[in-house]
Order: C-alpha cells, then sequence, then structure tokens
C-alpha cells in the first residue's frame, strides 16, 4: 500500500473526472423511489382543485442553480399539467432572472399548446428588497409590496391577482430555498401565524433546517438534487409525457452524484488503510 502514499494527486482528479463524466456520456439512470417527505409536496399539488392559486418563491442565487434548478422546473411543470394559477416571485435581487427564465422556458415553451396567459393563469410579481419584512407585509397587505406586477400591470387589473388580499386568498406557498432569506423565514411569517400550507425545496446545507418543522409547519420538502429527482420521478408515474430525459434533469445528475460519492468513499477507506499498514510496530514511532 505504500505506492499510495506516493501517488500523484493528478491521478486522483483524473479518476474523479471519469467517475463524473462517463455516467453522463452512458446516459446511467439510477433507480428513485420517491420519499414521503417528496410525494407529501406532489400529492398536494395533485389534490388542489383545478385552478387553484399557488405561489412560487425563487429564494435563491445563480450559485444554486445546480441543485434548485430541477426542482423548480419540476414544481412548475406540475402547476403547469393541473392548471393551478400561478403567483412567481423571488425575494433575492438576483433570483429574478430564474424567474423569468422558468416563465420563458417552461410556461411559455413547453406548455405553450395550453395557450396560458399572463395576468389570468399566471403572474410574475418580480423582486422586491426587504428580506423577511417582505413576507410579514404581503401576510396582511399583498399590493402594500407588490401594487403592480413586474411588467408594471396593476394587480387589481390582473384577472389572477384581482381578488387576492394577502397570503391568505393563496391554496399553496412554496419556497425554493437556498438561504437566507428563504425557507425558515416563509415558516416564521406565513406558514406558522397564518396556519397556511407550506412546501419547501433546499439545498443539501440549508435541509436539516426544515426538518423541525415537519410536519405542522411544513408539509414537506424537496431536499437538493436527491428531492428534486425523486419528485421527477413521481411527475413521470402520473404524467408520462414528463418522463423523457429533456424532463428529468435531476434523474440525470444522479448517477454521476452517486459514482463520485462511491470514489471518494473508496479514496477515504483506501487512505486509512495505507496509513495503518504504514505505521511503525509497537510503541516506538
Amino acid at each position: 500500500m505504500a505506492w499510495l502514499q506516493t501517488l500523484d494527486r493528478r491521478w486522483i482528479f483524473l479518476a474523479m473526472l471519469l467517475a463524473v463524466a462517463l455516467p453522463q456520456l452512458l446516459q446511467v439512470r439510477v433507480p428513485e423511489k420517491p420519499t414521503p417527505l417528496v410525494l407529501n409536496v406532489f400529492r398536494k399539488i395533485e389534490e388542489l382543485p383545478e385552478g387553484s392559486r399557488v405561489l412560487i418563491s425563487f429564494d435563491y442565487s445563480p450559485s444554486s442553480e445546480g441543485e434548485l434548478a430541477p426542482m423548480a422546473a419540476a414544481l412548475v411543470r406540475h402547476c403547469c399539467e393541473k392548471r393551478h394559477r400561478m403567483v412567481l416571485m423571488t425575494l433575492w435581487p438576483d433570483g429574478k432572472p430564474l424567474v423569468e427564465r422558468a416563465i420563458s422556458r417552461i410556461i411559455e415553451g413547453e406548455y405553450a399548446a395550453l395557450g396560458l396567459q399572463a395576468g389570468r393563469d399566471y403572474v410574475n410579481l418580480g423582486y422586491r428588497p426587504g428580506k423577511e419584512v417582505v413576507i410579514k407585509t404581503i401576510a396582511t397587505s399583498l399590493r402594500a409590496e407588490f401594487p403592480t406586477d413586474d411588467a408594471g400591470t396593476p394587480l387589481d387589473d390582473l384577472p389572477l391577482t384581482a381578488e387576492v388580499t394577502n397570503l391568505q386568498d393563496l391554496d399553496l406557498l412554496i419556497s425554493i430555498s437556498a438561504g437566507f432569506p428563504g425557507l425558515k423565514e416563509w415558516v416564521q411569517y406565513a406558514s406558522s401565524p397564518l396556519k397556511l400550507p407550506l412546501a419547501v425545496g433546499a439545498t443539501a446545507v440549508q435541509a436539516p433546517q426544515a426538518y423541525p418543522y415537519i410536519p405542522r409547519q411544513l408539509l414537506g420538502i424537496l431536499a437538493a438534487v436527491k428531492g428534486a429527482a425523486e419528485y421527477e420521478v413521481a411527475l413521470g408515474e402520473r404524467y408520462p409525457n414528463l418522463a423523457i430525459p429533456e424532463r428529468q434533469d435531476a434523474v440525470r445528475r444522479m448517477a454521476p452524484q452517486l459514482w463520485a460519492h462511491l470514489l471518494i468513499i473508496a479514496l477515504i477507506v483506501l487512505g486509512n488503510v495505507a496509513a495503518l499498514v504504514s505505521r511503525p510496530r509497537g510503541g516506538v514511532r
């Protein structure tokens, strides 16, 4: 095992490259089974009557897009399939382009055949500064923070929001969160005091913060790429048109993640074995 101690680190980099690249090139798929926390979110959206009002807050930046964009896309697709009316917003200044991208690529792109109309089927509220204060304000008055949509049209002139006074007029809240402000603030200032149904998607780092709130303040959580992949599988089982590689980005990413983790574990084990073997025998070092 002495060779491990003198192994050029570039071989390790090459091994990691192959572990990530080969599953992508070979289109390897890892079987995924949706867990109860993911299914709770899926079933809630599935069971809501058609035309329900769902708020989705894109509380993340492009730096977290690798983890959170697949779940954001899956949730928007599900709402489109169910013909729910979506109120889209963000608490992060650099989250605004992410909202616009979801609209252009999914609502106006993939689901163009449905003829979904801005103002009637979805509204883009955009971004307002204030962090958690925004949530506290719209809990009682949506127009105090968002008198117009992102295009400048008064909410009173939009069929979707004309009768929406505050968060209590919505059927479901969803926060796709990478930090502050995000899922914790939605729990503190919306779900908990108003007893509103809240689902969240979170990065792997932030997900542990959400578990203490389940099931009272949170009905479920999509945790990182794994949670997004599980949600995509649930969607594909219910809607066969979504069970295609182009609509299962998170599922596609799971195989490289699995093989990279296995490689890291193997290297840790080998490193410790090498250290034990090379340790001097007896008590003198």
